[in-house]
């Protein structure tokens, strides 16, 4: 019983392994197939055809000062609804 054991745990389940090897060593020896110019997407994006142009600056906000209109006023202050007052408990 012991040498089935043993063969079956030395031998036949190496066997997976050494295919795993040999298949991972054909893949490395392989060259890639089609074109240069197509990776499958994996490269880096294709520049576009026409020139880059910057975006547009956001306008300036009004300046304040001597020689410019004064800056608006606050709006008034409004308070909430005065709480009720406390009853006193019974």
């Amino acid at each position: 019983m012991s040498v089935w054991l043993f063969l079956w745990l030395m031998v036949f389940l190496k066997i997976p392994i050494v295919g795993l090897f040999a298949i991972v060593k054909w893949a490395i020896g392989q060259t890639p197939e089609g074109e240069a110019e197509q990776d499958g997407g994996i490269g880096p994006r294709p520049r576009p055809a026409g020139p880059r142009h910057p975006r547009a600056s956001l306008p300036r906000a009004p300046r304040r000062g001597p020689h410019r209109a004064p800056a608006p006023m606050p709006p008034a202050r409004v308070r909430a609804v005065v709480a009720m007052q406390r009853q006193p408990r019974v």
